[in-house]
C-alpha cells in the first residue's frame, strides 16, 4: 500500500528502509495520548467551522474502536505505516471514509508526537512521584519504630558518631522529597501544549490553540512554533529526574548490601526479595539492591543517548529526534519496578537492632562528645581539647576497650581537668541524644523530623 505521503515519490520505499525508518512497534506505547490528542483536534476543528458535527462524530466513533481493537490485541500494527499516527490514521480511514482524511488538517506529525510525548512524560511524571512516595511512607513507619536504636553514623565508611536508625532512614526520605520536587517541577514548567504549531510555522488555517490545550489539561499554550516541535527538554529533564533519584536508590542499596553482610549483619533481606547461589547452599544473595545499583547504571545510559542526539540538531524537526521515545520508556518502567521491588524489600526486611547497637561500641563513637565537654566544662580550647582527647582514644586501644567504655580515673590521670561528670557525656545513648541542634539525630529531633514528613505525605 502506498505511504500516505507517497504523492511526491515515484518509487516505493525499500523493505530494508521501511525496517530502519519505523517506530510504530515502540511508540504504540503512546496510542492513548495519541487517540485523546487526535479527538481533542478534531473537536476544535468542528468548533472553527473546519469540520461538521456529522465528520467530528465519525472520527470520535471511529477512534474509539480503535483504541478498543487496541487494547484487544485486534489492531494489527504494521511495518510499512512507520509510526503510531500512520498507522492509526490508516485505520480510521478505513473505518469511516473521507472525514478520517480530513483529521490531519492543520496538523503535522512533528507537533502530534510532540503532544503525545510530552502527555505520556508528564503522565508518568505524576505516577512516579505517587510511586516514590509510597517508598517513603515505608521509610517513615520503619524510622518511627527506631528512634532511639542505636547505629554508628559513618564518615569515609569509618566509625563516627552514635546515630539512631530512624535518623538515617529519614536522610533517604529527604532525597526521595527533593525528587517529588523535582518531578513536579518539571511538570509545571512542561505543561504546555505543542498542538497547533504544525510542521514548525504554525499554520494558516483558523484554528484555536487554547481549545485543544484545554480538553488535553495543559496550562497554555507553546509561545514559538519553531522551538517545540524540536524540544525535547522535556524528556531529558523526566530521565535526569529519574536519573537522580536512581542514584538515591542506589546508595540506599549500597547499605543494604553492606547491612546484610555478615561483617554487618544490621539487616537481613526476607527470602521472598533474595535469591541463593547455584553452587553454595548457604548462601542467601542480595540481588534486588545489586540489581537497583545496576539499573541505575542503565537510567544513565538512557539520559546521555538523548543528550547526545540533541546537541547538534539544527531547527526545526529532524529524524534523529525518533531515538527519544525507547531510552525514555525503558528508564520509566526501570524507575517504576524499581521503586516497587525496594518498597517491598524494605517493608519485608528483618532489623537487627542488637548488632546495630554492639557496632556502636567499636570506634570510639563518643570521642567527640569528651572534646565538646573538655571544651564547655573545662573551659579548654577546642584545639587542645581535641589534643588531648586523641590521647585518651590512644589509651583505650591501649586496654582493648571503646572509649565509652574507659574508667574516669583513666581520663583524670590523661587531663587532672576532666571530673568525674564526664562518664555520663561519653554514654553512647547520651551522646546520641546530645546533638539537639536543628535536624540533629537525638531522638527528639528525629520524632520531630518524622513529623515534618509525616505531614508533608499527607498534604500530598
Amino acid at each position: 500500500m502506498d505511504k500516505m505521503w507517497s504523492g511526491r515519490f515515484s518509487k516505493g520505499a525499500s523493505s530494508l528502509l521501511d525496517d530502519f525508518n519505523a517506530s510504530i512497534m515502540f511508540d504504540r506505547k503512546l496510542y492513548r495520548e495519541d487517540i485523546e490528542g487526535s479527538i481533542a483536534h478534531a473537536t476544535m476543528l468542528q468548533k472553527q467551522n473546519i469540520l461538521t458535527k456529522d465528520e467530528l462524530d465519525s472520527i470520535i466513533s471511529g477512534l474509539s474502536q480503535i483504541k478498543d481493537e487496541i487494547e484487544s490485541g485486534e489492531f494489527e500494527w504494521k511495518i510499512s505505516d512507520e509510526d503510531l499516527h500512520m498507522g492509526i490514521e490508516k485505520r480510521l480511514t478505513a473505518l469511516i471514509g473521507d472525514a478520517g482524511k480530513k483529521l490531519h488538517t492543520a496538523r503535522s506529525r512533528n507537533d502530534q508526537v510532540a503532544v503525545d510525548f510530552r502527555r505520556y512524560v508528564l503522565r508518568k511524571n505524576k505516577e512516579i512521584s505517587i510511586a516514590i512516595k509510597k517508598v517513603m511512607e515505608v521509610l517513615v513507619d520503619i524510622a518511627q519504630n527506631h528512634t532511639e536504636t542505636l547505629l554508628p553514623g559513618m564518615t569515609h565508611l569509618q566509625h563516627a558518631q552514635p546515630i539512631n536508625f530512624g535518623f538515617h532512614l529519614l536522610a533517604y526520605a529527604s532525597m526521595f522529597k527533593r525528587d517529588v520536587e523535582r518531578f513536579e517541577d518539571s511538570f509545571r514548567r512542561n505543561n504546555v501544549s505543542p498542538l497547533g504549531c504544525a510542521a514548525l510555522a504554525g499554520t494558516p488555517h483558523n484554528i484555536d490553540r487554547s481549545v485543544t490545550a484545554e480538553l488535553l489539561g495543559f496550562d497554555s499554550v507553546s509561545v514559538n512554533c519553531l522551538d517545540t516541535v524540536s524540544d525535547r527538554d522535556f524528556a531529558l529533564e523526566i530521565l535526569f529526574n529519574i536519573s537522580t533519584m536512581m542514584m538515591h536508590i542506589s546508595r540506599l542499596s549500597e547499605e543494604l548490601v553492606m547491612w546484610s553482610s555478615y561483617e554487618f549483619k544490621f539487616v537481613e533481606l526476607s527470602d521472598e526479595y533474595s535469591t541463593g547461589s547455584s553452587i553454595m547452599p548457604q548462601k542467601k544473595n542480595p540481588d534486588v539492591p545489586e540489581l537497583l545499583r545496576g539499573k541505575t547504571g542503565r537510567v544513565y545510559g538512557s539520559l546521555m543517548g538523548l543528550l547526545t542526539v540533541m546537541k547538534g540538531l539544527p531547527l526545526a524537526y529532524n529524524k534523529d529526534t525518533q531515538e527519544d521515545k525507547e531510552g525514555v520508556f525503558d528508564a520509566v518502567e526501570t524507575a517504576e519496578i524499581s521503586l516497587e521491588i525496594l518498597k517491598e524489600a524494605l517493608r519485608t526486611m528483618d532489623i537487627k537492632t542488637d548488632n546495630m547497637h554492639q557496632a556502636c561500641k567499636v570506634g570510639h563513637l563518643s570521642a567527640t562528645d569528651l572534646a565538646d565537654y573538655l571544651v564547655e566544662r573545662c573551659g579548654i580550647p577546642f584545639r587542645e581539647a581535641h589534643f588531648i582527647t586523641g590521647k585518651a582514644v590512644a589509651k583505650s586501644e591501649e586496654l582493648g576497650i571503646d572509649l565509652s567504655d574507659i574508667a574516669y580515673e583513666e581520663l583524670h590521670k590523661i587531663d587532672n581537668r576532666i571530673q568525674s561528670d564526664v562518664i555520663e557525656k561519653l554514654s553512647i545513648k547520651n551522646s546520641m541524644n546530645a546533638r539537639v541542634s536543628q535536624g540533629g539525630t537525638s531522638t527528639k529531633g528525629t520524632l520531630e523530623q518524622l513529623a515534618y514528613f509525616k505531614n508533608y505525605l499527607a498534604e500530598k
